[in-house]
């Protein structure tokens, strides 16, 4: 059972880090300071006062950012860069910790996990700034949060059933990816269109 507990922990860090990287930061390092939950020693510097400070900053401005129109899009934008790499970290020090090959392994995957996340998060949330009134966007937004939540409280607590979840998740994301980013090119040459003269 704990080798489950630690390809659910593996695979709930990079999942919720293509959603919000800085909340899976600060929730792991908090859990971990209140003897919650036993981070893997490659891990536990996520509970230091300063990563704890600086995970909690940010995950406080992306809150915000989130929230507004077009905001989160652009802050989708840059973190493409930033959410896919850490959730190959996340996931190779949940699991690498004795096997490098296992480590590779984890690190592939757990990129490609949270790339896969991202890609439906920030597809869905350009296609939702087409709305002109902010409230879809608060509502989606939250919805993410308490996603978030549900989703590495289950990767904690229940880690068989987060599994099969997350199973179905990636079969859900193979089908929807192409179809949300089909949407986002067409809404980007309907606005070439608008503004060419």
């Amino acid at each position: 059972m704990e080798t489950v507990q630690s390809v659910a922990l593996a695979a709930g860090l990079a999942w919720g880090s293509g959603l919000r990287l800085y909340a899976v930061l600060f929730a792991a390092g908090l859990l971990n300071r209140l003897g919650l939950l036993d981070l893997p020693q490659a891990l536990q510097v996520l509970a230091h006062p300063w990563a704890l400070g600086a995970s909690g900053a940010m995950l406080a401005l992306e809150f915000l950012a989130d929230k507004i129109p077009v905001v989160d899009s652009v802050w989708d934008a840059v973190h493409s860069f930033i959410r896919i790499p850490a959730g190959a970290v996340l996931a190779a020090s949940a699991l690498g910790a004795h096997d490098p090959v296992i480590a590779v392994v984890a690190a592939i995957l757990g990129g490609t996990l949270a790339a896969g996340t991202h890609a439906a998060k920030s597809g869905a949330r350009a296609l939702i700034n087409t709305s002109p009134e902010p409230f879809s966007n608060i509502a989606t937004s939250l919805g993410e949060e308490a996603t978030l939540v549900g989703g590495l409280y289950l990767a904690l607590a229940h880690p068989l059933v987060f599994l099969v979840l997350l199973l179905a998740f990636v079969v859900l994301l193979a089908w929807l990816l192409p179809r949300l980013w089909g949407g986002v090119r067409l809404l980007a040459r309907r606005l070439r269109g608008a503004t060419s003269p």
